[in-house]
This record gives C-alpha cells, sequence and structure tokens, in this order.
C-alpha cells in the first residue's frame, strides 16, 4: 500500500522539473532520435539512390538496420549491467553518431550500409535503453509517467521524420538527414554525464542475463539471405536464396527449442495459442514493410514532392496508432478475438486498394486513394497489436522466468519479420526492369495476399480465449 501511494504520487510537474527533467530529455531523446531514423530514411532513400545508385540494394537499407537493431537490443542488459546506465548511453550515442556521419559522407550504396548496420547496432541500444534505466535515473512514483514519454517519442518520429527527410530531400541535399541525426546524437550525449547516474542502486541493477546467440545469428542470417535475392536477375539464384532463407528458419525453430538461451519461450513450441501469437504478429509485421517503398513510388508515379511523398509515408504509421487507441479500448473478450481474427483481412483490404490504384501520372484523387488504402492497411496492424501483445505475455504468466523471455520475443518477433518483409519486398520490385506502376502494383498486391494468410493464425491465436 506505501509503494502505491508512492507511485502514484508523482506528477508531471516534478518528472519535468529541475531535478530530473535532463534524465527526461535523454531517455525520451534517445527513443525518438531511433523512431525519426526510422521515418527520415524512407523519406531519403528516393534521393539518395538517384544521387549514389544502388537500386536493387533499396530494401536493404531496411533489412540490414532492423537485423543489426534486434541483435543489439538483446544485448541492453548485460550492456546495462556491465558500464551503467551513464557509459551505455554515451557508447551508444556517440556510435549512433558515427554511423550516421558515415550514412552522410557515403559515396556508394555499400557504404551507406555500413553506415546503416552501424546506426542498427547503436540504435537497437538506444531503443532498449529508454526503458531499462527508467529505474535506474528516477524514483518508482515517477516510472509510470516516464514511460508515457518514452513511448510517446514514436509519435513524434512519424511527424518529425517525414518532415525532415522530404525537407532535405526536397532541396536536394539527403545528406543534410543523416547529418542533422548524427548532430542530434552528439547535442545528447552532452547531456548524459549531467542527467544520468553512473551505476544503478544495487537493488535496481538489471539482472545479468544469456544473449540467446545461435538463435540470433540463424535469424539475422535467415533475413540477410532473403534480402540478397534482390541483387541476382536470374530466377534460379533468386528462388534458391528464398529457399535457402526458409530451411534456416526452420533450422532456427529446432535450436531455439532446445536451447537454454532461446528467443522464443519454451510454451510456444507446445500445444497451444502462443506460437499462433507470435505468428500473427510477425506476418502482421512483415506486411507493413510495403511503406519504405511509398515515398518511392510517390515521387515516381504520383510526381509528388519529396516532402509530400514523406508524409504519404507516415500514412500507414498514422492508421497503426488510431487503430491501437481505438482497439486497446475494448474489454469484452468475444469482441477482442473477433477484433484480432479480422485484423489481417482489414490489412489485405488496405493493400489491396493500393495495388488496384498503382498508375502512372495518377491524379490527386488517385494519391488520396493511396493514403486511405495505407491508412486502413496500418489500423489492421493497429487493431490487433496490443491484444496479441497481451495474450503474448499472458500466455506464460504462471512462468515468471519465462515471461521475460515471452515479452522480449515480440520485439524480437517484430523487426525480424520486418526485416523479412524488407527482403521480400525488395525481391518483389525487383522483378521488373524498372520501379514502375507495375512493379508497385505487384508488390502491394503480394503482400495483400501475404496479409491475408495471417487469417488462419490470427483466428488461432484467439481460439481458446473464445471460448
Amino acid at each position: 500500500m506505501t509503494e502505491t501511494t508512492a507511485s502514484a504520487a508523482g506528477s508531471w510537474r516534478e518528472l519535468l522539473g529541475r531535478d530530473y527533467l535532463g534524465a527526461v530529455i535523454v531517455l525520451a531523446g534517445g527513443v525518438a532520435i531511433y523512431a525519426i531514423n526510422e521515418f527520415i530514411t524512407i523519406s531519403l532513400l528516393p534521393s539518395a539512390v538517384a544521387d549514389i545508385g544502388g537500386e536493387r540494394l533499396y530494401a536493404w537499407v531496411t533489412t540490414v538496420y532492423l537485423v543489426a537493431s534486434v541483435t543489439a537490443a538483446t544485448t541492453v542488459g548485460p550492456v546495462l549491467t556491465r558500464f551503467g546506465p551513464r557509459a551505455a548511453y554515451l557508447g551508444a550515442l556517440l556510435s549512433f553518431a558515427a554511423g550516421s556521419a558515415l550514412c552522410t559522407l557515403a559515396p556508394s550504396m555499400p557504404l551507406l550500409l555500413g553506415g546503416r548496420v552501424v546506426q542498427g547496432l547503436a540504435g537497437g541500444v538506444l531503443a532498449g535503453l529508454g526503458y531499462a534505466v527508467i529505474s535506474a535515473a528516477l524514483p518508482d512514483r515517477l516510472w509510470t509517467r516516464a514511460s508515457a514519454v518514452v513511448s510517446a517519442m514514436w509519435g513524434v518520429g512519424t511527424l518529425v521524420g517525414p518532415a525532415a527527410g522530404g525537407l532535405f530531400a526536397q532541396f536536394g541535399v539527403w545528406r543534410g538527414g543523416f547529418g542533422l541525426l548524427a548532430v542530434l546524437a552528439v547535442a545528447m550525449s552532452v547531456l548524459v554525464p549531467l542527467a544520468l547516474p553512473a551505476r544503478a542502486d544495487t537493488d535496481q541493477q538489471v539482472p545479468r542475463t544469456r544473449i540467446p546467440v545461435w538463435s540470433l545469428l540463424l535469424l539475422g542470417v535467415a533475413a540477410l539471405t532473403v534480402s540478397a535475392a534482390v541483387i541476382p536477375h536470374r530466377a534460379g539464384a533468386i528462388a534458391g536464396l528464398l529457399i535457402a532463407g526458409a530451411v534456416l528458419v526452420g533450422v532456427f525453430i529446432v535450436v531455439d527449442r532446445r536451447a537454454s538461451a532461446a528467443v522464443l519461450p519454451r510454451r510456444a513450441f507446445e500445444p497451444g495459442p502462443l506460437k499462433w501469437i507470435y505468428l500473427t504478429l510477425g506476418l502482421l509485421m512483415a506486411s507493413t514493410m510495403v511503406d519504405m517503398y511509398v515515398p518511392l513510388f510517390g515521387q515516381r508515379l504520383g510526381g509528388l514532392a519529396p516532402v509530400v511523398a514523406g508524409f504519404l509515408g507516415a500514412a500507414l504509421s498514422v492508421g497503426w496508432t488510431v487503430g491501437e487507441i481505438a482497439s486497446a479500448s475494448i474489454t469484452n473478450v468475444r469482441t477482442t478475438v473477433r477484433v484480432v481474427a479480422i485484423a489481417p483481412l482489414v490489412m489485405a483490404t488496405g493493400l489491396a486498394l493500393a495495388a488496384a490504384t498503382q498508375t502512372d501520372g495518377a491524379p490527386t484523387t488517385v494519391v488520396v486513394l493511396w493514403a486511405v488504402a495505407l491508412v486502413i492497411t496500418g489500423s489492421g496492424i493497429g487493431m490487433a497489436w496490443p491484444h496479441l501483445s497481451a495474450w503474448a505475455m499472458g500466455s506464460v504468466i504462471d512462468d515468471a522466468p519465462q515471461q521475460a523471455v515471452a515479452a522480449a520475443a515480440i520485439s524480437t518477433v517484430q523487426l525480424m519479420c520486418g526485416a523479412f518483409g524488407a527482403g521480400l519486398a525488395g525481391v518483389v520490385v525487383n522483378v521488373r526492369v524498372a520501379p514502375d506502376a507495375s512493379a508497385s502494383r505487384l508488390m502491394f498486391g503480394a503482400f495483400a495476399v501475404l496479409a491475408a494468410a495471417g487469417c488462419v493464425a490470427s483466428y488461432r491465436s484467439g481460439c481458446e480465449r473464445a471460448d
């Protein structure tokens, strides 16, 4: 009762007061930089490819970033335990600045990809530290409000990223977008020694955790193998790489099931809904990766200015946010199960609408239809995501150690399936000689089928709750 009262006593004035404002800025700023980077890059890519080439590697810019992010995110616990909040944040911010600087100066696509790997490694740590350091830097009565501030930074990224990226692309200085990220990271690092403790209190330290090295290695190589299928022109080589990626996923399932330190909780391999929950999450996330090509097709098919095309790319995220807020308020179990069951169909409908309206020289009315289609697509994943996440953690509520694994697996599945989706989008687009209306139509159509295939998994994930 005393702890509850203390927690409730925290106020926004105290959180944003002189004692804790610096820590809040650092914690929220790290996540904001990660989120802005995701959206600003989507807006900058068309201009970057036009300048330095590497169109066939377009999807890799997202894939390598996501693979690096999820790998680094699993190290947050050990890094925080060994180095403490201050050193961990400084290392992540300065590494992110170095990766952004490399992207800024990159004369070719391979070097840009190298910068994205460094950004991903540092960004994955930053995103994880944003939540993990709250308990070390703030009193428990402020944890809830601090978590809300950190979570809100994704909304900031949705607005600032496309706007900033579009403006830099509009004026033909796409490198300035990555340069801005480097400057922000360095500026944030100046606050770290003043705002964060060198060490957390003994009773608040993050427990030492083991990293599922082999499982992550297999998943990462599988995602990169699928992405590599965008490079060759021969159908046989493309098919071979896709098959190799699928085989590696199968090997991952076998290895992860037997590993003592695993990505997925043990119950995911047993009878029950958990495996279907993760599969639904993965298919929905993979289907959203059409979004990385939206600014490119918006500029080429609709003649949109880069800044407008950037905001068009944010339409899916807006739909996700709106769908999530609306769905999270549903408490009736049967209604929740139905909402989750139809979520893939809602996504498929949005993607099918986008596919049907792709045309060269698209007028304004058609561009508006694209935006509507993307909002519908985003609302599909948004309406299911909060419930699926809660179900995943609740499926192992009677096994405390496995609860942490189940929660961490949500992020791992999200990022890895995003990487797979990015690779598949690149393969589909590159089936055509050039990214024209036919390529765009094919991509949206293929991912509409992928989303619809998730109906089986979404139905099975809620079967036990409907009874």
